[in-house]
């Protein structure tokens, strides 16, 4: 298989990205794409955020199907949204948007309080838009809590709208949006379709420093993916990583058969901006079936 450069799609346009959503695998996604099959009956992104590994794959047309999954349920109510009625959240978020010029430090104040009581999906999109390095940050009551970045507006919503129509046109009619956990999904996944996780990272989901609304169950993910190698699914996960020397989180354990590999994501923004220059560098974990020995992209 060919493997796309950049964040291109196969005819050499960029792959849209509607969800602003710090973490999100564009950057990666050509590199992972090479490593899959070229035939999939279904595709499953259960810890869906951005989707980038969806839309990498819609745009090759290499799935049948693409089963989106997050128990996020705003998060997955935006991409109904796009799957079902693309132009009025753009107008929504527009509206949104409009509304902060101005006051921007009170709306966006005003818009996330209402979030919190009403989960508005719309809403979850001008916060993701407009916060500190579209970093989804929630509290121990399920709140959202990230500040706004107040040194820009967030998506101008002319390009966001080509974005949202954009990822609706790779989607639609093959795509469903579900709130699971991934286990509910894992479960329904054969040998014949292909599992992509990118669960949250052990470095952000637990401890003191626990940022998403659902922290990982470390035992109960490696159980899980036992499961699938017992039954054959073939799969492929990111998973945490290192910056510099420094590791994060625990790696997956030997015993799952699966194949590591590291791949350079870029210099790391947080090391940036202490004045030190650190690449980060991903883990990528394939059934041994996906791994060939001429594929991957070590890490420098």
């Amino acid at each position: 298989m060919t493997a796309m450069t950049g964040t291109t799609g196969s005819r050499g346009r960029a792959l849209p990205h509607p969800i602003p959503y710090q973490g999100s695998k564009r950057r990666l996604a050509a590199r992972i794409l090479a490593l899959l099959p070229a035939r999939i009956e279904t595709f499953y992104e259960p810890f869906a955020g951005s989707a980038a590994m969806t839309l990498a794959v819609a745009s090759r047309r290499i799935a049948g199907r693409h089963v989106l999954g997050d128990s996020l349920a705003p998060l997955v109510g935006i991409w109904r949204s796009i799957l079902e009625e693309p132009e009025a959240l753009a107008a929504r978020y527009r509206m949104l948007w409009e509304a902060q010029i101005g006051r921007e430090r009170q709306h966006y104040d005003e818009v996330r309080a209402r979030f919190n009581q009403d989960r508005d999906p719309a809403a979850l999109l001008y916060l993701l838009a407009r916060c500190v390095k579209n970093a989804v940050r929630f509290n121990g009551e399920g709140d959202f809590n990230q500040s706004p970045d107040n040194r820009r507006l967030g998506v101008h919503p002319d390009r966001l709208r080509r974005e949202i129509l954009a990822a609706a046109a790779l989607l639609q009619g093959n795509t469903s949006a579900e709130v699971a956990d991934y286990e509910a999904l894992l479960r329904r996944a054969t040998p014949r379709d292909l599992v992509y996780m990118d669960p949250p990272y052990q470095g952000t989901s637990q401890g003191r420093d626990a940022r998403y609304h659902q922290g990982l169950d470390l035992d109960r993910f490696v159980d899980a993916l036992g499961g699938l190698r017992a039954r054959g699914v073939p799969c492929v996960i990111s998973f945490d990583g290192r910056t510099g020397g420094k590791a994060h989180g625990r790696e997956l354990p030997g015993r799952l058969g699966l194949v590591r590999l590291e791949l350079a994501a870029g210099r790391s923004t947080q090391a940036t901006l202490l004045g030190r220059d650190e690449l980060t560098v991903e883990s990528l974990y394939l059934s041994p079936e996906l791994a060939r020995a001429d594929r991957g992209t070590p890490a420098p």
